[in-house]
């Protein structure tokens, strides 16, 4: 069945009791939300409680609530639990309950097997267990379940309210107005008919050492005697519970009784008959009414209230008592002394009785700072904000009015003076007669002595938390300080005592001891280790109890008992666990306080009260831790999804890999603190932290496997076992196996396909490169090509350079050769004889007009210059051969005077023909003739 959890619907208190003390006003009630009308208490054989109220079926594991509906949404007024099954009754329905895979309490209904229909708007009030039989009581008929035949029989009840009584002499049950009936072979027998038993309800029925005892009503306790007669049990509490309204009891395992009534919470009464306490809404209950009692395993006592549960801490060593209202504030120190219980608070001197349901009331003329309470030769001695007081009964006399009062010890070797530590230094008190009086302020030293201790010298130690450590040495009459010796500060919250005839200072820093002989403070290593154990730190200071010789020291997760061995000398240390709500209200840092009250019985002072410690109660207790709830979601879910804690296989899916667990101890003490740790094997081999806290979650796990393993620390004890809990994640679908053999062959064509593309590529590369190959040897064959060809240019150019030179050379003979001759000319033409002159002339000008001349020079010049005759006749082709001679001069850039003598004509004449030549040419006036021609 879907369950809820309990959110807004059940106050649960724990309470602690003491029988040795009476409280102040209540037992400071640790709430949790969990419902109602809680009608039946019943536990499980793994101390699991569950509870029939108004809303259904109730499961506490220690840790946290569930809550269950009825099958038909009415309320669970029965519930008991046998074996592995709970049983519950209701309107018109009784079954029972059992835990499927997933821890969760799954309903079956036992209707179906009845042969006999059930009666109108029956409802079912209680539920016992017989043997193999469970009786379900309803107010008209009890009906017998035979677990083994699963197999009905039904009893006519007739009663006016549903009550089954189980001894060890059967199963009786009340008839309205009949009496008393018992069980037997499935038959009622009338056990008694006397009057008290049919005008009184029956409450309950218990054994003891000297009968059966039957609790009425209104009428309290009494005895059944054989053949049906009744004796009232005349005890000190009979005529109180006459007075009241008892509906609901329970006899416990050390044979007290507990009464739950009406309007007045519960009455706790000895198995003699005397009340041991009252318990009522003003002492810690949510609800003055009792609807159920139960006792657990460990001794726990149950209360069903009519609004919410509380739990009675009978076995635990501590008891609290504490003050609400602020009447007390916080308690300094307190002290026992002709039978009164005194406490020293920061509001005054408060007392009462020892023994006793008394309030406490403030001592006359003591409001303010009391700080310390101590009994010295009979005398008990108050240290006061306003001085010194002497305290006996509920009168205080002022014997100093020299303020501030911090201790005050003997002096040694004399019985008359004692010293005091103040505010502004020492003190003495002087003894006169019967009475002390303040005698004198020791001069020479005004430093705050709250801390004081003789040494064995009769020096004087004083320690100042923000100053340091000072050794004072006083004058024979102890009027002034003639020597002071000082140390620095050692540490914070430091104090000084005397344990075991030496002088010990503790502060954070450690334990130190005063040696005697060198006369300082040194480490004791032994104390130091002790006190001071990995992940345990002082927190307050030590203090001596020279009455049991006892050393107590307060950390931050134990109250620590120091004790000297009587055997080896070797000190002993017992651990007291306190949870963090304790440590919180120790009240103020450095002002912790125990005394000893009793027995084996120390009060501790706290900041609303104060607690009691019984150390005969300590004990070391066996706890189990079990896994409750194992949860995981997907990463885009909102709603966990429950996982079995009962099959074998525990696989999930990649998505789900969020993993929740949730785990507790059905531990139900309120000074027991439960802590958890926790490792995940597969994640991280390392222990967490210890923590408070009872689930963990475990998102975004890699796939794998992994076992979750938790314990438990119950105080300072680790569980008897440790919970674990084996789960894989399954790989995601991308790296299962056959994913992975696909990825391997999806890998191997794909490296058979990239080598065939890359000898795809290499031939490709292959041929590109002879292709590339190929085209460097075309173009270095081109290149070749073009260097012969750039040679042979170059052997043509020399060659036309050569022939260049040689039509200059031939050029410039002839202008020379044809210069000469016309000089030789000129000359024989200026001679005087005609026909010699004539002659010589004649065979001159033979060789200037030679046409072998020109011819020679056409070839040298075709040489240097091939085409351009060819050209300039296409271009111009009515030039004439002198013209055309005239070109190749002009073409050789010469000038008209170099020209002249090569046509045998005078520079005018060649000036005509180079005018002519123009006008053949039909070239424009600002083109000059020899440009156009070398362009050409």
């Amino acid at each position: 069945m879907r369950y809820i959890q309990c959110i807004t619907i059940f106050f649960f208190t724990i309470i602690s009791l003491a029988q040795e003390l009476p409280p102040i006003h209540n037992f400071s009630p640790t709430a949790y939300n969990a419902g109602n009308q809680n009608w039946s208490i019943s536990q499980s054989d793994e101390k699991y409680i569950y509870v029939g109220n108004n809303y259904g079926l109730l499961a506490y594991n220690g840790a946290s609530w569930k809550t269950y509906a009825s099958p038909n949404g009415s309320h669970i007024r029965a519930v008991n639990v046998v074996g592995d099954r709970i049983f519950t009754g209701c309107y018109m329905e009784f079954g029972f309950w059992f835990k499927d895979d997933f821890g969760d309490l799954t309903y079956e209904s036992l209707n179906p097997k009845l042969s006999t229909p059930m009666i109108e708007d029956e409802e079912f009030w209680n539920i016992i267990t017989l043997d193999s039989y469970v009786l379900f009581q309803s107010l008209q008929r009890i009906y017998i379940y035979n677990l083994k035949t699963e197999s009905f029989s039904v009893v006519a009840s007739e009663s006016t309210r549903a009550r089954i009584f189980k001894n060890k002499s059967g199963v009786y049950f009340q008839k309205s107005g009949k009496g008393l009936y018992k069980i037997e072979g499935g038959k009622t027998l009338l056990a008694s008919d006397h009057g008290i038993l049919k005008s009184n309800f029956i409450i309950g029925m218990f054994d003891t050492s000297f009968g059966t005892l039957v609790l009425t009503e209104k009428e309290g306790f009494f005895l059944l005697k054989e053949g049906g007669g009744v004796e009232k049990w005349n005890t000190s509490i009979s005529k109180e519970l006459q007075e009241l309204n008892i509906y609901s009891s329970a006899q416990l395992k050390n044979g007290s009784f507990i009464l739950g009534t009406i309007s007045d919470g519960v009455y706790h009464v000895s198995k003699s008959g005397e009340l041991l306490e009252k318990i009522n809404q003003k002492k810690g209950l949510n609800d003055n009414t009792i609807l159920s009692i139960f006792e657990d395993l460990d001794g726990n006592v149950w209360l069903g209230l009519n609004n919410g549960i509380s739990v009675l801490n009978f076995s635990a060593p501590f008891k609290e008592y504490i003050d609400t209202v602020g009447k007390l504030g916080v308690v300094y120190t307190a002290a026992i002394y002709e039978d009164h219980l005194y406490l020293g608070t920061n509001q005054g001197l408060f007392y009462k009785q020892k023994s006793g349901n008394n309030d406490f009331k403030i001592v006359p003329n003591t409001n303010g700072q009391v700080w310390f309470l101590k009994e010295i030769d009979g005398i008990l001695f108050c240290g006061h904000n306003a001085g010194t007081f002497s305290v006996a009964g509920n009168q205080a006399t002022q014997i100093a009015t020299f303020p501030g009062a911090w201790d005050i010890k003997k002096i040694p070797g004399n019985d008359s003076l004692l010293l005091q530590g103040n505010y502004n230094g020492l003190s003495i008190l002087k003894k006169e007669g019967s009475q002390w009086i303040f005698r004198n302020k020791i001069e020479g030293f005004d430093i705050s002595s709250r801390f004081f201790e003789f040494t064995q010298s009769e020096d004087i130690l004083v320690n100042h938390e923000f100053k340091g450590v000072f050794r004072l040495t006083l004058d024979p009459s102890f009027s002034k300080v003639v020597n002071v010796v000082d140390a620095p500060v050692l540490g914070t919250g430091a104090s000084l005592v005397a344990y075991e005839k030496t002088i010990l200072h503790a502060s954070n820093n450690g334990v130190l001891r005063f040696n005697e002989k060198n006369k300082n403070l040194e480490k004791d290593s032994l104390l130091t280790n002790l006190l001071f154990e990995a992940e345990e730190r002082l927190i307050g200071i030590i203090v001596p109890d020279v009455s049991d010789d006892l050393l107590w020291a307060f950390t931050d997760k134990n109250i620590i008992a120091l004790a000297a061995n009587k055997f080896n000398g070797q000190p002993e240390v017992k651990k007291i666990a306190i949870p963090s709500s304790f440590r919180r209200s120790l009240g103020v840092l450095g002002f912790e306080n125990i005394k000893k009250i009793g027995i084996n019985t120390y009060l501790i002072g706290i900041s609303n009260g104060y607690i009691t410690l019984n150390l005969d109660k300590l004990r070391i207790k066996k706890f189990d831790i079990g896994l409750t709830d194992v949860a995981n979601k997907n990463s885009d879910s909102i709603t966990l999804q429950k996982v079995s804690l009962k099959s074998i296989d525990h696989t999930f899916k990649y998505t789900f890999n969020n993993v929740y667990f949730e785990y507790s101890v059905p531990s139900f003490e309120k000074y027991t603190e439960v802590n958890y740790q926790f490792q995940l094997i597969g994640l991280s081999e390392v222990w967490s932290s210890w923590s408070e806290t009872s689930k963990v979650a475990f998102e975004n796990l890699p796939f794998g496997e992994y076992t979750f393993k938790v314990r438990a620390k119950v105080g300072n004890e680790l569980s008897e076992n440790i919970a674990s809990y084996t789960f894989e994640i399954l790989r995601p679908w991308y790296v299962s196996n056959l994913a992975i053999l696909i990825y391997v062959l999806v890998f191997i064509a794909l490296g058979y396909f990239v080598h065939r593309l890359y000898r795809r590529y290499y031939r490709k590369q292959q041929e590109q490169l002879l292709k590339e190959n190929e085209k460097k040897l075309k173009r270095k064959k081109i290149k070749a090509e073009k260097k012969l060809i750039q040679i042979k240019n170059e052997k043509l150019n020399q060659e036309i350079d050569n022939k260049s030179r040689e039509l200059a050379i031939s050029t410039m003979s002839i202008i020379k050769k044809n210069e000469f001759l016309n000089a030789i000319k000129t000359q024989l033409q200026e001679s005087k004889t005609p026909q010699q002159v004539n002659s010589v002339i004649k065979t001159i000008d033979r060789n200037i007009n030679n046409e072998d001349d020109w011819k020679f020079f056409e070839d040298a010049f075709n040489n240097a210059d091939k085409e351009f005759l060819k050209k300039i006749k296409s271009i111009h082709p009515d030039l004439t051969p002198n013209d055309l001679r005239l070109c190749a001069y002009l073409r050789l850039n010469l000038s008209s005077k170099e020209i002249a003598p090569l046509l045998n004509i005078s520079v005018r004449s060649v000036e005509v023909k180079r005018y002519r030549l123009r006008k053949k040419m039909e070239l424009p006036h600002e083109m000059g003739l020899t440009d156009y021609i070398i362009k050409l």
